[in-house]
């Protein structure tokens, strides 16, 4: 089965949490079938093959739907 984005790029990423601290985050430059190239962040917990494709997959999928407007 063919997927619905490339991975260009991963960057990891530290931010302030809402709460104090940092946090870690993930973002994910994508290509999607239609060629849009978009960003998409993931959060540390998430990053993980089972976890991340779902998300990547809806928001390549989602980005092309707008693409055909």
């Amino acid at each position: 089965m063919a997927k619905d984005y490339e991975v260009l790029k991963i960057m990891e990423t530290v931010r302030m949490a809402d709460l104090g601290g940092i946090e870690k985050y993930y973002r994910h430059t994508i290509r999607t079938k239609g060629g849009t190239v978009l960003s998409v962040d993931i959060s540390e917990a998430d990053f993980t093959e089972d976890r991340a494709a779902p998300i990547l997959a809806a928001r390549a999928l989602n980005a092309d739907k707008i693409l055909k407007l």
